[in-house]
């Protein structure tokens, strides 16, 4: 017998039906007006320690077998991937009523084969056969690296076309710590990184926060005047680990009116949605935590808020995390539709789909206060294009903070910095303002938040194709 089966397996290699799973494959997506042309997939990636990470794999609309494979990676730590996807440059956009779906004019797939993936275990339909979900950077990096090569394991027609590696906020973590395991793996094709509003440096995202807060017209003279009295010594200014009574009692106020007030610390000048957020209510016998899903102050506070949340949860079952000023509600509902988890293939052990998981985020471990060593060392191989991008009324990771984590990289200028355009309907419009060093790119989109592709789709797309394709931003 065995001898018949080596020269079927050979044919069937030779036909090119080796490739894609087609138990992955999704046949049919509800709640789309119409099923689209390209194909998409949706399973898991088997991962170390029997974790079994989520994955939903889009073909570009634009000839699959030419277009880069592109990784996308929401933040948190512990949101999910999906979020991207239904709500930012997936082809799919999720409507209010949290049934429909409708097709996205700038979708990313219109020019790159998309790859989303939950991670880590714990987030969204990602899970771990025993349950433990406490991890951290270095154990996140590993398995995301080992997700990428069970990927490619499956879909092996890929192994060839370039790679990137993308997320946005706490993937400004998640990103270049991967990235330093792929640059090291010659069969990956990789090609260069993008991180949108990134935690890139906790100490420069902090301190560059109270001067955009300020120069934004919140915390006005005398709390500005009181700030510089106490935080401030020779001109430096330190917001971040300020041993000063005075400086703490003061960025407490300014903690407030960023992040207490009914701000929307996403976007500025954008609207709450349900209004000023309550700091945590009892939703359907649920309790739900409204914190910052993206970000804490500093790192000492991460440290106080998860003793918060696990004090709370000894008296609640479950809870949800949901970041303030953000309406999941579509997003669940769709997702945990029992149509829905058996078109993507959801398994039985999966937990239901939340925007972020307050398990992981509560346990997680942060191991790197800044990844300048990361970046440091994809430069210095001199052939990966790096992109660090920032909508510019974004508190959560503030382009301030990220501007001057570039500029601390202390690379070789190629273009000042200047706006940059694009085309929005027939008109050229101002998309923000970028800044070229060799190999890498600063540049803010203008009137945009932490979510980029959401609030300015048309200009995130034509940054995204100039990424892509190596034209001038």
């Amino acid at each position: 017998m065995s001898h018949l089966v080596v020269p079927c397996l050979l044919l069937l290699g030779t036909l090119g039906v080796f490739g894609a799973p087609d138990a992955d494959e999704i046949k049919f997506l509800p709640g789309l007006p119409k099923q689209p042309s390209f194909k998409q997939y949706s399973g898991y990636l088997n991962v170390a320690d029997n974790k079994h990470l989520h994955y939903w794999f889009l073909e570009s609309q634009k000839d699959p077998a030419q277009s880069p494979v592109v990784l996308w990676l929401n933040g948190g730590p512990g949101c999910s991937s999906l979020d991207g996807l239904l709500t930012e440059h997936g082809p799919f956009l999720i409507q209010d009523d949290g049934m429909s779906l409708t097709y996205n004019p700038y979708s990313w797939n219109k020019i790159a084969n998309m790859l989303y993936l939950e991670s880590p275990a714990g987030v969204g339909f990602s899970y771990s056969d025993d349950q433990q979900y406490t991890t951290n950077d270095t154990e996140v990096s590993m398995n995301n690296y080992l997700a990428l090569k069970e990927f490619f394991r499956l879909f092996p027609e890929y192994q060839k076309n370039e790679v990137f590696l993308t997320g946005e906020s706490y993937a400004g973590i998640y990103i270049p710590t991967l990235a330093e395991r792929v640059m090291e793996d010659g069969s990956i094709n990789l090609q260069g990184i993008a991180v949108g509003n990134g935690m890139s440096s906790y100490e420069l995202n902090d301190n560059s926060l109270v001067y955009f807060a300020y120069y934004h017209g919140l915390l006005g003279t005398r709390l500005w005047e009181a700030l510089q009295s106490f935080c401030c010594q020779s001109g430096k200014c330190d917001f971040y680990n300020n041993a000063n009574p005075n400086c703490t009692k003061n960025l407490d106020e300014v903690q407030y009116i960023v992040y207490s007030s009914g701000l929307n610390m996403y976007n500025l000048y954008a609207p709450c949605p349900g209004g000023v957020p309550v700091r945590a209510s009892v939703d359907d016998g649920h309790l739900v935590i409204r914190d910052l899903g993206n970000n804490f102050i500093n790192h000492e506070l991460s440290t106080i808020w998860n003793q918060k949340l696990q004090n709370m949860m000894l008296y609640y079952k479950s809870v949800r995390l949901d970041p303030p000023c953000t309406n999941s509600t579509p997003s669940t509902l769709y997702l945990n539709n029992p149509y829905v988890k058996a078109a993507l293939h959801i398994s039985p052990k999966a937990l239901g789909w939340q925007i972020c998981s307050a398990e992981v985020n509560r346990k997680y471990k942060r191991l790197y206060m800044d990844v300048k060593k990361q970046y440091l060392k994809l430069l210095g191989k001199l052939k990966y294009r790096i992109l660090v991008y920032n909508g510019d009324v974004d508190m959560a990771c503030n382009f301030l903070g990220d501007e001057w984590f570039v500029e601390s990289l202390q690379q070789e200028v190629q273009v000042q910095r200047r706006p940059w355009i694009y085309y929005n309907g027939d008109s050229q419009q101002v998309g923000g303002f970028v800044k070229e060093f060799s190999n890498l790119a600063f540049l803010t989109v203008k009137g945009s938040g932490h979510m980029v592709p959401t609030d300015k789709p048309i200009a995130a797309y034509t940054m995204f194709s100039r990424f892509l394709t190596k034209q001038p931003y």
